[in-house]
């Protein structure tokens, strides 16, 4: 048996461990003992990426960089033009994508077309409100239902849509990652955007059933 081994850690910010493990040449980042992401779940984060450029979006904004497949698939549809920032609230994230996971998706970080912000997503859709962004994918902590950080309702929540809704420019699309189904969410979302889908992803592209939501949300 292949042994796991822990590369980094820390605590995250509501003082829970956090730790970056490789296991036989996969990655996973726990969280309390809880695998929040890893190197071998990616399909729904990148048909996030495809959802989001479906209206070929020139200026972008993700809300967490995670392992990083998000990015690079953005970068992949997006071609030589597309400008994207990426908002992530732990600096230990961004030091392990560039320390251990550069053959990963880690390099990306260093791509012209790629800027980086260490903080809050939410402060990045507030200096942008006026039409920033052509797109913004928030796959921030567990959705809706928060898990790493508990104030994540100022994204979800009423007056954090209006803002979302702000920073996208005219036909401008918001996609949100979920772990979960909520209809109370998919609601609300349709009190402020024009039109709005649920779609169902996988975490595996041959898995046989959906188990992660997002949530799909276009401006006029």
């Amino acid at each position: 048996m292949k042994p796991t081994t822990t590369l980094a850690s820390c605590r995250s910010p509501d003082g829970s461990p956090m730790v970056l493990q490789e296991h036989d040449g996969d990655h996973f980042l726990k969280i309390g003992g809880v695998t929040l992401m890893s190197t071998i779940a990616t399909a729904s984060e990148e048909r996030m990426a495809e959802l989001a450029c479906e209206r070929k979006p020139r200026r972008v904004l993700i809300g967490g960089l995670g392992f990083g497949f998000t990015l690079r698939r953005v970068l992949e549809i997006g071609g030589p033009d597309v400008c994207v920032t990426v908002a992530e609230l732990l600096p230990e994230v961004v030091e392990w994508n560039r320390e251990h996971l550069g053959e990963v998706n880690g390099a990306l970080l260093d791509d012209p077309r790629v800027e980086v912000r260490v903080g809050d997503v939410a402060e990045c859709i507030d200096r942008a409100s006026g039409g920033g962004f052509d797109a913004i994918l928030l796959d921030v902590d567990n959705g809706p239902d928060g898990l790493v950080q508990g104030d994540n309702d100022k994204l979800y929540g009423r007056d954090g849509l209006r803002r979302v809704k702000s920073a996208l420019a005219s036909r401008g699309r918001v996609v949100f990652w979920s772990a979960n189904r909520d209809k109370a969410f998919a609601r609300e979302l349709g009190r402020h955007f024009r039109r709005v889908d649920s779609v169902g992803a996988k975490a595996y592209p041959q898995a046989k059933r959906f188990t992660h939501t997002l949530f799909v949300a276009d401006r006029d």
